[in-house]
């Protein structure tokens, strides 16, 4: 399908496009899915014939669904082969969409909704890496021809097309290459198709909502849940993170999911996946640029995926009629450029929004944290003056107070412990709360255990979170009945 430009100055929701090719089968070839979106995406996330490899541009035409494009690609992969390769990074938008009671699935108007979820992803096939922003729901940006809003109103007001100018408005000039939009119903059947995920719920959700025939009730722990379950679990906001909350739990069913993916046995689902994708998917990727990021999606192993939410706060009731993400432009900056490659503008728009003042101040000079503007992104702080979090996972009752006091005898001293985690982990993870994955591995090497997460699934608040699983007994005098406030002898 090809991307339509729509623009509707009276806020009428955009016609969507018609239905999507049948490519499901290919899903399961990329290691992932993220929510509704990521669930269909990552296996099909592509790129315009211009940027495939071995095929000149021009020399094969995009391939209508009709053709005999899905049995070709059918029988590359039943040789075990893809013909196609990704050749240069590209930026895709994946959008899951809120339900529209009164369409039938993936009917256009099922697609002409806000979106529930908003995903920048970059695949780079030089750095072998795939970069995932969350961008929460209720971010407040301002929309070309609309004003300040919250950025899922954007594919409501103009669907792809506007999404895209959204983005590179607020987000520095990034340029979007393709797009992805799945419906609510996408994530449940993915999930049941695939027998299931396995997640630590954090704590018990309860929740009802019967206009939009939402039932939430999941009890805290270790558990695998159906399709139903996962959905419930991915759109429970109810707790004192609402929405941002959510984007945690996205990004948990996300690893979630690609691991059981990555599973050989799912080979056998790519006949119901396929039906889901026709079902519920709507893109203006080609088959071939489907087949190009499934083979890129194999070569990239689980450590080459990041993922990070777009930082910023919560706004206070007094300053908007309405609550708002208000993005931290600073740090917009240094991820935009360690993730996407992007650069500030050299010249700074005009800063419209409440959000924007310290980005302003920062361009006259200093920022309100007294940091000096590059032109490229912000300064990192150093690394003992990090904020981190420390959260127990091990089993083992006050292990977080005893790390936390070995990482202040070490000279860290902006340390404090979170409430244990609900499950129990084998091995610690140093999570890059705010993306910074340098701070995170040299946290790691001052440690000398654990596994860098590039996630945003720790402390809101912090730069870092260490989730301390099995393997931290031991480090620094960390032994089973250590009290809490007790000195740790190194």
């Amino acid at each position: 399908m090809r991307l339509s430009p729509v623009r509707h100055p009276d806020h009428h929701p955009a016609p969507a496009p018609s239905a999507p090719a049948p490519v499901a089968w290919i899903y399961r070839l990329f290691w992932g899915t993220t929510y509704a979106a990521v669930a269909l995406f990552m296996g099909t996330v592509g790129l315009a014939v211009t940027f495939l490899d071995p095929f000149e541009i021009g020399s094969r035409p995009a391939q209508s669904a009709g053709d005999d494009s899905g049995q070709r690609l059918r029988s590359f992969l039943s040789q075990g082969t893809l013909p196609y390769r990704l050749n240069r990074p590209i930026n895709v938008v994946v959008m899951g969409i809120d339900r529209v009671p009164e369409a039938a699935p993936g009917s256009p108007e099922s697609f002409a909704s806000r979106s529930d979820t908003l995903l920048l992803v970059r695949l780079d096939p030089q750095a072998e890496t795939i970069n995932v922003l969350s961008v929460p729901r209720d971010t407040q940006v301002e929309v070309p021809g609309y004003g300040l809003t919250k950025i899922n109103h954007a594919n409501w007001f103009g669907g792809p097309q506007l999404v895209k100018d959204v983005i590179a408005h607020n987000f520095n000039d990034l340029a979007l290459d393709r797009y992805v939009r799945v419906d609510t119903g996408a994530f449940r059947a993915v999930v049941d198709a695939v027998g299931g995920v396995e997640v630590v719920v954090p704590q018990d959700m309860v929740y009802e909502d019967q206009t939009q025939q939402l039932y939430i009730d999941l009890k805290a722990g270790r558990q695998l849940l159906n399709g139903d379950q996962a959905e419930q679990f991915a759109r429970f906001r109810h707790d004192i993170y609402g929405d941002i909350g959510r984007v945690q739990r996205q990004q948990m069913l996300l690893k979630a999911l690609q691991q059981k993916l990555a599973s050989p046995q799912v080979v056998t689902k790519l006949p119901q996946l396929l039906e889901i994708v026709q079902s519920h998917g709507d893109t203006n990727l080609t088959l071939e640029e489907m087949a190009a990021l499934a083979g890129f999606g194999l070569q990239v192993g689980t450590e080459g995926v990041k993922m990070v939410m777009l930082p910023g706060r919560a706004s206070d009731s007094q300053e908007f009629a309405v609550s708002y993400w208000l993005m931290e432009n600073n740090a917009r900056d240094r991820l935009l450029q360690d993730y996407f490659a992007q650069s500030p503008p050299t010249v700074p728009r005009n800063f419209s929004t409440m959000a924007d003042l310290s980005s302003l101040e920062a361009w006259e000079g200093t920022s309100p944290e007294g940091s000096q503007r590059d032109g490229s992104s912000s300064r990192r702080p150093d690394l003992l003056s990090l904020h981190i979090a420390v959260q127990n996972a091990s089993g083992l009752p006050d292990q977080g107070y005893a790390m936390a006091q070995y990482l202040r005898d070490l000279g860290f001293w902006n340390v404090y412990v979170m409430e244990d985690w609900a499950g129990v982990a084998d091995t610690t993870q140093v999570i890059a709360q705010q993306g910074d994955i340098t701070a995170a591995q040299n946290l790691q090497r001052h440690l000398g255990l654990g596994a860098v997460e590039a996630s945003s699934t720790g402390a809101l608040d912090s730069d870092l979170t260490l989730r301390l699983g099995r393997d931290s007994l031991g480090i620094g005098g960390i032994q089973r009945g250590i009290q809490p406030g007790i000195q740790v002898d190194q």
